[in-house]
């Protein structure tokens, strides 16, 4: 099994960002009410969520919010990293169609803890649905012997 290393705290420096895009689906509303337990009837009937000041259904605010992780956890600063915190604030619903866009940029840098802090947003049609703060813990480079 090969290891994978994302970037070392080392790489970073403020202003760097990375994207991670979806389209969010029915089935992936229904996977992630079934993996969540978060069966909230605005999610997944049709008829109640008519009744709602959003007329139709809406994604999780979580599901948006994952693909934060997905950035964090894939690309920037990618395998490695683990994830100490995270603010969300949740802005506009996000529906069955939309393409939803997670950045992450490195705002704040520690190196004596090794931590870094990332602006963290989702967007819709260039639209914040999401925004919020992440703290990761980002392995420093291996020093040579």
């Amino acid at each position: 099994m090969s290891q994978h290393q994302g970037l070392y705290f080392e790489d970073l420096s403020i202003g760097q960002s990375a994207t991670f895009s979806k389209t969010i689906t029915d089935a992936d509303i229904l996977m992630f009410a079934g993996v969540s337990g978060d069966t909230n009837p605005v999610h997944l009937d049709a008829e109640y969520a008519a009744t709602t000041p959003f007329k139709e259904r809406i994604a999780h605010g979580m599901l948006s919010a994952g693909l934060i992780s997905a950035v964090l956890g894939t690309k920037l600063p990618g395998p490695g990293a683990i994830y100490v915190g995270q603010t969300l604030k949740f802005k506009a619903p996000v529906k069955i169609g939309d393409t939803v866009t997670a950045k992450a940029e490195v705002i704040e840098l520690d190196p004596a803890k090794k931590r870094a802090v990332f602006a963290t947003t989702c967007l819709v049609r260039g639209k914040a649905v999401v925004e919020g703060e992440a703290t990761i813990m980002v392995p420093g480079r291996p020093v040579a012997v």
